[in-house]
């Protein structure tokens, strides 16, 4: 028996799978993982496999970034091609799943003409019988939803297809982008055939700070002879550091990259959609895992894309985590799965679901309030997005992540309710990604291209955030959530130069705060602020 305790290094990568493609918001929910293996994982492996070579060279040119390209080399086609027929194999409950989906879209086009339904219900493709609705919405247009919480327990959610690859990591590497990239076998990588709500993944994380038996640890992930020398290498006897809780009687705000800041007193912490980075050297300072704390009372998350809910993260911090604060969807929704059933069928608790204007109240008087989220989903009807309110005393902050001021008047009716506000977090990303980009796997029909890029997926420019900083009267600006950090580049494949029109924007939004003798700046890598105002007497 090996009784020595050890820790988790804090340079482990893990990387949550699905079937080998990287597990990111859209492939977890049941109904979505089907619409994406179908409509976007299997062509693009197909195309790999009919000309590698091209894949090759356009995941080197820039204009291609973020595009349908297997960023591998062109000698893969092999493993490609095996991980295919294995993916036709083992998802053919989903193809089927994916094909009564179309052909009840087709039926109620057809035959839903404004007249009863009830017949219909004999018709819905056996696969789908039970697990849906079918209605009008108020233009008499026919469509359907699903109960998603029976989907969970239905043959097309395969949570055998989960698993978590661990492996070191000791720069600000170039991972591969999570949607068009599988992970294939790696000498130098250890894959856990565990579904991600095994608690056995929370014993794991927690020896990053406390440390455990070795033996302890095998025992509990399953870890085989053939496995243990790649698995002893992931950890460690040295002790890391110790996270310094604050004490302070003011409000520390860490920011730790992209959209996700720390917000602490000396009781409580607040984090913002967790994006974190690994501890290794580097030229970049910045927070990471090591530096929140042991427990968090809130994680608050703004929507459901992969840069502001991500699995990789969320995993890994599952065990210190109290509560988890989310938007409520439209129930059954293709386009709007509900994340509090995702997060709960993955192990997580105490997940509080708000909508515009609800409220969490915390015994010590911490009010945090959802406010109205408007743009950045291509006018897609999306309900589970929040931007948040919190008032800590007499200290107000606002985090509206990617909103768009497209109707300054919300932000007129909003002011009526909060009134003047400390502290803005805004993102600026005013360019975007087309509708396709992200929810093309949804859609009934491709979009025409004018159309598609017409329906950007974009934060605030100039203009909009003016006008917002405007209304609310801000003392502090900050410009954040804008994926220039190249721990975030798998996820977002963004790249800005000082020409580029976020930059531009952001940089006129701060000349101009800063003109009106308002704190101003666009964050990168790491900050750390403190309010003006003390919490404590």
């Amino acid at each position: 028996m090996d009784t020595q305790k050890v820790y988790l290094r804090n340079n482990v990568k893990v990387e949550p799978l699905i079937n080998n493609w990287y597990a990111w918001h859209h492939i977890i929910p049941p109904v979505l993982t089907g619409l994406n293996v179908v409509g976007r994982y299997i062509p693009i492996m197909e195309s790999y496999i009919n000309d590698p070579e091209t894949h090759a060279k356009a995941v080197k040119d820039p204009a291609f970034k973020g595009g349908p390209f297997i960023d591998l080399d062109s000698n893969c086609a092999e493993e490609v091609s095996a991980l295919l027929e294995r993916t036709k194999e083992l998802s053919r409950p989903l193809f089927d799943f994916v094909a009564a989906i179309r052909a009840l879209d087709k039926l109620l086009r057809k035959k839903a003409t404004g007249f009863a339904m009830q017949s219909l219900y004999n018709e819905i493709p056996a696969e789908l019988k039970g697990y849906v609705e079918l209605y009008y919405d108020r233009h008499h247009r026919p469509d359907f939803r699903f109960y998603e919480s029976l989907i969970y327990n239905s043959p097309y959610y395969i949570e055998s297809f989960q698993s978590v690859a661990l492996s070191l990591i000791d720069k600000d590497a170039d991972r591969p982008f999570i949607f068009s990239t599988p992970r294939l076998s790696n000498p130098d990588t250890l894959e856990l055939q565990l579904p991600f709500r095994s608690a056995a993944l929370d014993e794991l994380f927690k020896m990053k700070q406390v440390p455990k038996a070795f033996d302890d640890i095998k025992a509990q992930l399953g870890i085989t002879p053939e496995q243990e020398p790649l698995f002893r290498s992931l950890f460690t006897t040295v002790k890391p550091d110790t996270y310094e809780k604050y004490n302070g009687d003011s409000i520390r705000i860490r920011y730790f990259g992209h959209a996700c800041i720390l917000i602490e007193t000396k009781e409580h912490s607040i984090l913002l959609d967790p994006v974190l980075s690994y501890t290794y050297e580097s030229d970049i300072s910045r927070y990471t895992y090591d530096d929140l704390p042991d427990e968090i009372d809130y994680v608050l998350i703004t929507h459901g894309h992969h840069d502001h809910i991500l699995m990789e993260t969320m995993l890994q911090i599952r065990h210190k985590t109290k509560n988890i604060i989310v938007g409520k969807n439209i129930d059954g929704a293709v386009q709007d799965p509900s994340l509090k059933l995702m997060l709960r069928n993955l192990g997580f608790k105490n997940i509080i679901e708000l909508t515009d204007l609800e409220q969490v109240v915390s015994d010590s008087g911490i009010v945090i309030t959802g406010v109205p989220f408007i743009g950045e989903h291509h006018d897609l009807h999306i309900n589970s997005k929040l931007g948040y309110h919190i008032r800590l005393g007499e200290y107000t902050l606002l985090a509206v992540a990617d909103a768009c001021n497209q109707s300054p008047e919300l932000y007129r009716h909003l002011h009526d309710f909060t009134g003047d506000i400390d502290v803005l977090f805004m993102g600026m990303e005013c360019d975007g990604s087309p509708a396709s980009w992200v929810y093309g796997p949804v859609f009934t029909e491709k979009q025409e291209r004018e159309k598609d890029f017409s329906r950007r997926g974009r934060g605030s420019n100039f203009n909009e955030g003016i006008d917002m900083v405007h209304r609310f009267n801000f003392k502090e600006v900050y410009v954040y959530a804008m994926g220039e950090e190249p721990w975030v580049q798998h996820i977002l494949d963004v790249h800005y130069t000082e020409h580029s029109n976020p930059i531009i924007q952001s940089n006129m939004l701060i000349e101009k705060c800063k003109e009106e003798g308002r704190i101003a700046a666009r964050l990168f890598a790491e900050k750390e602020l403190f309010s003006s105002k003390a919490l404590y007497a």
